[in-house]
């Protein structure tokens, strides 16, 4: 436990004026954008379902300004590291195959895998990078032309940080740690503080992502209901003045670095209040949409809207894995590709070059009190299919051939979980166990458990609780028990090791507990009530 013991005006070292949420008018940052135009939409695209292979082809040579090159400059491969953080050894692996599919960049989502020192320190997490470790990724990243882009949270998604009790006097609301409190000056200085530290492991970065993206319960902490009880004072009003606050920080500490904000919480927000904050001089939005039927239409409305309040550039953000569940343990390719094959159309739509860059997430917890999602190296072939997809303007045969030959797959699906050859990337070995226990442990296992006619017979819960068991069920029942739980327990091993080799040991336990143990479990309890129920016993009143 945590004692806390000053505030976190202390904790940082930083005392700042109360931050005042902004009331119109001033600026920090530079002249407005010039006037671009917002292009007709091109033809609609068609998914095409191929009679002999069963994998989608996308229709872009309709446009064929775009057929075989990228409008992104920009690709970003986003490492959401709140969860299942890989070991450098292995990001020396990938970053050379991210290189080869097509990226040229790196969002780096640290939250607690970062070094945080002095009284940060107890953001880190167990495992956390250490400082050489954070510079050997750089490292990596640079021999492999891929350019980082650190990213911080500053408003919403501070689970990882008012968690703890000595911070936790600067939630928005008491109960919840998501939202930080914008009307605290000790907020400011805190996240001050964390971008200080990582801008200085990330010198001459060009751009810093400040999150404040899903800044949920904003406006129903007791301060801000006081502060919106003032005529003219609104959420909106609020969300603005505190983006607003840490995006002048970081340009007037960093004035080369151009701070980059999830847009979500500015959709909503009118062209006029938006144009009067100021905030579209200040910041760069990212507009995400990970679904597989974005509205294309709507997303190039946005983007004029957006034109129109003054924000010099965009960029679009897709998902690659971690965007379909939660819990989701594989990584359903079509739907991240028709996903990355639309925000090609978004980008075709819009005003050229106001596009900068697409980042491609790769979530893996969906906030930091979540259970992980698809892990990376189960996401690579997603990420391989988007990468070249976007690269070389659709998904026709020369690229899926492409990417299969960067994968070493012989014939990569599409639609399903099965692929011919288990693949020769970094992690493919994880990538065929994952798949294999997705698919088959918690099916077999009930095959046995409520399936079998013995098991349902003869071994029911009701048999199982009070132990009874006609002896020769014994012999139908315990050798497949033993013999499933031998061939699974051999693949878990086998699987453990290979999980071992990429992630630290908190993840391996954790991935294990929650997708294989309960399913171990199941059969373990199953031989346990069998031994108990074989061994002698004098019977009872209540035995049938």
């Amino acid at each position: 436990m945590v004692q806390r013991k000053e505030s976190v005006g202390a904790i940082v070292g930083l005392k700042r004026a109360a931050q005042r949420p902004w009331r119109g008018g001033d600026q920090c940052g530079s002249s407005p954008a010039g006037a671009l135009g917002l292009r007709p939409s091109p033809e609609p695209f068609v998914w095409k379902k191929c009679p002999d292979k069963r994998f989608l082809l996308y229709d872009f040579m309709k446009n064929s300004e775009m057929s075989g090159s990228s409008p992104f400059k920009m690709r970003l491969v986003h490492l959401d590291l709140k969860g299942a953080p890989p070991k450098v050894s292995y990001l020396s692996e990938v970053f050379p195959l991210f290189h080869a599919l097509g990226a040229n960049g790196l969002l780096l989502e640290y939250e607690d895998m970062f070094p945080y020192e002095g009284r940060l320190r107890l953001l880190r997490a167990k495992h956390a990078y250490s400082p050489p470790e954070i510079k050997e990724i750089l490292h990596l990243a640079t021999l492999n032309e891929l350019e980082v882009i650190p990213l911080v949270q500053t408003f919403g998604h501070m689970e990882f940080v008012l968690k703890h009790e000595a911070l936790a006097h600067l939630r928005e609301v008491a109960l919840f740690p998501n939202t930080l409190n914008p009307h605290e000056a000790e907020s400011l200085a805190l996240v001050g503080a964390m971008i200080s530290q990582v801008m200085e492991l990330h010198p001459g970065a060009r751009w810093l992502h400040v999150g404040c993206d899903e800044v949920y319960y904003l406006g129903e902490g007791e301060a801000s209901r006081q502060w919106l009880q003032q005529e003219h004072n609104t959420k909106a009003r609020l969300c603005l003045s505190h983006i607003k606050a840490v995006a002048c920080h970081v340009l007037a500490q960093h004035p080369a670095t151009r701070p980059l904000v999830w847009d979500d919480m500015l959709r909503a927000i009118p062209e006029d209040q938006l144009s009067a904050s100021g905030v579209p001089r200040l910041v760069e939005p990212v507009l995400w949409d990970y679904g597989a039927d974005l509205d294309v239409h709507g997303k190039a409305l946005l983007m004029e809207k957006y034109r129109k309040c003054g924000f010099l550039r965009l960029w679009a953000a897709s998902a690659f894995k971690g965007a379909t569940g939660a819990s989701q343990a594989l990584t359903p390719i079509e739907h991240h590709l028709r996903n990355n094959v639309q925000w090609l159309q978004v980008a075709a739509s819009g005003p050229a070059d106001m596009l900068q860059g697409i980042v491609l997430t790769g979530w893996q917890r969906y906030d930091h009190f979540s259970v992980l999602c698809e892990l990376l190296p189960v996401g690579i072939p997603s990420l391989a299919v988007c990468l070249q997809s976007l690269l070389h303007g659709g998904f026709a045969e020369d690229v899926k051939a492409k990417v299969e030959n960067f994968l070493g797959i012989s014939n990569l699906e599409i639609t399903d979980f099965t692929s011919e050859g288990a693949g020769s990337f970094p992690g493919s070995d994880i990538l065929a166990l994952v798949t294999h226990v997705g698919l088959h442990l918690h099916s077999s296992v009930d095959a046995l458990l409520e399936r079998d006619r013995y098991v349902t017979g003869w071994f029911s819960s009701y048999h199982r609780r009070r132990k009874l068991i006609h002896p020769v069920m014994v012999q139908h029942i315990q050798p497949q028990a033993l013999s499933l739980l031998a061939r699974w327990s051999t693949l878990v091993q086998e699987l453990e090791a290979a999980l071992h080799r990429v992630f630290y040991p908190d993840t391996v336990e954790e991935w294990l507990e929650e997708n294989v143990q309960p399913s171990l479990r199941r059969l373990q309890g199953l031989l346990q009530d069998l031994r108990e129920a074989a061994s002698p016993r004098p019977l009872t009143a209540q035995d049938p």
